[in-house]
């Protein structure tokens, strides 16, 4: 029952290295069944999403982010008649590329790479499914269908003018950049409406997630929300249906109504705007030139006032700014280390390094290897390697 602008398999252009087609699964659910036996997905498992791992077990990690993702991505999917396949397998992929310590890591790395040219999760995710995932006989990476890199790379929007230089001015990342050179994603063009809706699912998804966890981790309170658009309401319509109702209950009966009136709003959005328009093809949503799938101006306006408190009381809260510039600090420290002694890495990361290679090179290998790693192994290897302390598996022999 797909609308005729969404993205059949049928009409995929294709892989990197042609395959034969599968007789049971299309090339998006191929696409989406690599990504999660991927060793990179397996990683998020202990990767940051705001709190470090070790912090608490109830709290989400970019795993369990991911799947989130991808559930609100298949749910808007379905109901708008697109490709639920496309949808998930992009949504499951989008943080692929995030190093240990979430943001703060990027930043960090980012600012590393700068002289080398630079680093980004997305540039970052796509060299992964392209290059570093290496499990197969007959190419390095997934080897994932265009529709699904181009979802990657481009499901916040074009990355690029029509010339190929940078919407922001800066430098693409040289991850994005060999990408493209290998196979053309048309950076400079919007991304199939499957892309768009997965982007769209990371925003309600961490909107929904982190006021819970910021509530359960006692940065602030259920009173502090009823303050704010959107919360406010939603906890009122649940003391009025359930007077009494225990704290937990509550916190999740007000958080579910939030999530569903991000998803509604959304799909109001969506069919008001795609309805009257004569779209008759997956390319017509790209040539639209626009993001189609998107919350209204009101409730837009409404998530900024949450996104504000969120970044006041729980991105920039003391607790932590503090943990964040210890792990800033164990990847400023991390990264110069490699660089100096480039023997301290694994030996199937130095066979990269039999030939002659230069600085950046190196560099790029040495940003591979750290971003790869969860904040459990950082916090290992940053322990061994630069206070010396013995392995926790030496520990008690």
């Amino acid at each position: 029952m797909l609308k005729p602008y969404a993205t059949r398999p049928e009409d995929s252009r294709g892989r990197l290295h042609p395959e034969a087609m599968s007789t049971f699964r299309s090339a998006f659910q191929r696409d989406r069944d690599r990504i999660i036996h991927s060793s990179a997905f397996r990683r998020l498992k202990h990767k940051t999403q705001v709190f470090i791992e070790h912090e608490g077990d109830y709290y989400r990690t970019r795993l369990t982010h991911s799947i989130e993702v991808a559930q609100v991505a298949r749910t808007l999917a379905g109901a708008l008649g697109l490709n639920t396949d496309l949808a998930e397998a992009i949504a499951l992929a989008h943080d692929l590329g995030h190093p240990p310590f979430g943001h703060t890591g990027e930043d960090a790395l980012s600012d590393l790479m700068a002289p080398y040219g630079g680093f980004d999760h997305n540039a970052q995710a796509l060299r992964i499914v392209t290059l570093l995932e290496r499990h197969y006989a007959d190419f390095d990476g997934l080897n994932l269908t265009w529709e699904t890199l181009e979802g990657i790379a481009k499901h916040n929007g074009p990355v690029a003018h029509e010339d190929g230089a940078p919407l922001k001015g800066d430098a693409l990342p040289y991850a994005l950049v060999e990408c493209n050179a290998a196979f053309d994603l048309e950076l400079h063009g919007y991304a199939s409406a499957e892309a768009q809706v997965a982007a769209i699912a990371d925003d309600i998804a961490y909107n929904h997630h982190d006021l819970h966890d910021g509530l359960r981790s006692g940065l602030f309170t259920e009173a502090d929300l009823m303050e704010l658009p959107i919360t406010g309401p939603a906890f009122a319509e649940v003391d009025r249906l359930y007077p009494g109702l225990d704290v937990m209950r509550r916190r999740h009966e007000a958080l579910r109504r939030v999530f569903g009136v991000m998803v509604e709003d959304v799909l109001l959005v969506a069919d008001t705007r795609l309805g009257p328009a004569n779209l008759t093809h997956a390319q017509d949503i790209r040539d639209l030139n626009l993001t189609i799938i998107r919350f209204s101006d009101r409730l837009f306006r409404e998530l900024k006032v949450i996104r504000q408190f969120l970044f006041n009381r729980m991105y920039r809260a003391p607790s932590v700014v503090e943990m964040r510039a210890q792990v800033t600090t164990m990847v400023r420290e991390l990264f110069p280390l490699f660089m100096k002694q480039p023997d301290l890495l694994p030996a199937e990361w130095r066979q990269d390094m039999d030939a002659a290679y230069s600085d950046t090179e190196l560099a790029r290998i040495v940003a591979d290897y750290v971003s790869g790693m969860t904040d459990r192994f950082a916090i290992q290897e940053h322990a061994r390697l630069i206070r010396g302390e013995k392995p926790l598996t030496e520990r008690y022999l």
